[in-house]
């Protein structure tokens, strides 16, 4: 049993050699191992390493045209003046000026507790300077963040200006 087994694997190791040492041809992008005599002349036989070859699949070029034509974009895609359409604006916009309030409000309060760079220190900070350095850093940052969050949210409030102003123009 083991003798016909080991005469197996021997057999087996054999013909995977020959199947590997087949002659494999490059002509331009395209990999072959049976080659005409008129493309023997220009493909060149591949000599050193394994070429693997995974075919692509090109993508149905109407198909995507419809694709990218049923979705409209932003700018090309005439505004929904129904009265749904002006209710949601005006809640967006609501809700961008709350947003505003708020972060404006908080923009105060860091601002008085940075104190120009010299906030007032906390009880663990007296002892310990690097505590204080950290949390002025961290208030330095976060009225930077908060200053971008303001110029954001006046950006959009500026858009709903604008989109109003066009629809009004519109009617």
């Amino acid at each position: 049993m083991k003798l016909t087994f080991v005469f197996l694997l021997i057999t087996l190791g054999c013909y995977s050699n020959t199947i590997a040492q087949e002659r494999i041809y490059r002509c331009g992008n395209a990999y072959t191992n049976t080659v005409t005599e008129e493309q023997a002349r220009t493909c060149k036989l591949v000599s050193g390493g394994n070429v693997t070859v995974v075919q692509a699949v090109r993508p149905n070029t109407a198909s995507a045209v419809r694709v990218a034509s049923a979705s409209p974009s932003s700018s090309s895609s005439p505004r929904n003046d129904s009265a749904e359409q002006r209710t949601k604006d005006n809640d967006a916009r609501l809700i961008l000026e709350a947003e505003l309030k708020k972060a404006e409000t908080l923009q105060e309060d860091l601002v008085k507790q940075y104190n120009n760079g010299e906030p007032e220190k906390l009880g663990p900070e007296t002892r310990n300077h690097q505590k204080y350095l950290d949390r002025v850093a961290e208030l330095k940052a976060s009225i930077a963040r908060n200053e971008a969050d303001i110029a954001g949210l006046r950006r959009e409030l500026g858009r709903f200006g604008a989109a109003q102003a066009g629809a009004a123009a519109n009617r």
